[in-house]
């Protein structure tokens, strides 16, 4: 059932991505989505970047629809659906979190709670350029020790982010890895995980019509991403054949990533 509520607050986060917050009572958990509507445009699948009572999704520029939703103002009405799908579990004691640009919106909740439950939390956070890092403060903020990477080398790192996570499961020891990104990232993250002998799970993101399973728009090998993810172990990821290879557009056919 869908339920129609005001815009509260729009937080320009970096130069392509704002936060939108809203109240929406239904119980969410780190890691699940809801599916979102704009009247008179789309409905189209958000991770929860905040799942209190006052809840958030933070959006990057991806189509006309993401980049409507940008341009709303606090007290416009939007449509909004569920909490869907799965969640992390918080039970690991010691987690690296690696997210690729805005794969953090994903993970920064999941962090924050995995912290209250006193977690210690390392995240590895990546980004084309420095001023796209997305939610670094909030990080620090949770407690978590943070590094950083940039692909032109402007903070952090010069080069991508699973160098970063490379390094940190050489070098410390973990109970899980969460990560979000692009797929071929992820792809990289859970083999290098598994190497140092570490679970990993990844939020995947693939384009959902419906969120019950129906329609098969996300569907992944056996999987549809949308009851049975969006969060998966990486060892059911890594054997499929589309994963961090193939994707499907909202029609239906499948191209490479």
């Amino acid at each position: 059932m869908r339920e129609v509520v005001a815009v509260s607050e729009r937080v320009q986060e970096t130069p392509s991505t704002v936060t939108l917050r809203f109240a929406y009572p239904d119980e969410a958990r780190p890691g699940q989505f809801v599916m979102l509507w704009i009247p008179g445009d789309d409905e189209i699948p958000m991770s929860l970047s905040y799942v209190g009572r006052s809840k958030g999704v933070t959006v990057k520029v991806m189509g006309s629809t993401s980049r409507h939703i940008q341009s709303l103002a606090p007290g416009a009405q939007i449509g909004v659906r569920g909490p869907y799908g799965n969640a992390f579990d918080l039970a690991p004691r010691r987690v690296l979190v690696v997210a690729g640009g805005s794969g953090a919106a994903v993970l920064a909740p999941a962090a924050e709670a995995a912290a209250r439950v006193g977690s210690e939390v390392t995240a590895a956070l990546g980004a084309t350029t420095g001023s796209e890092l997305l939610f670094e403060a909030r990080f620090r903020q949770m407690g978590a020790r943070v590094e950083l990477a940039t692909d032109d080398g402007s903070i952090g790192a010069r080069g991508f982010v699973t160098g970063v996570s490379d390094s940190l499961l050489a070098s410390t020891i973990f109970d899980a890895v969460w990560t979000c990104g692009p797929e071929v990232m992820m792809d990289k993250v859970i083999r290098s995980a598994r190497r140092a002998g570490v679970p990993a799970y990844g939020s995947v993101e693939r384009v959902m019509k419906c969120a019950l399973g129906m329609c098969d728009a996300c569907a992944l090998g056996p999987y549809h991403v949308c009851v049975d993810g969006p969060v998966f172990p990486g060892d059911a990821l890594t054997p499929l054949p589309e994963f961090g290879r193939f994707k499907r557009e909202p029609s239906g056919r499948v191209v490479p990533h």
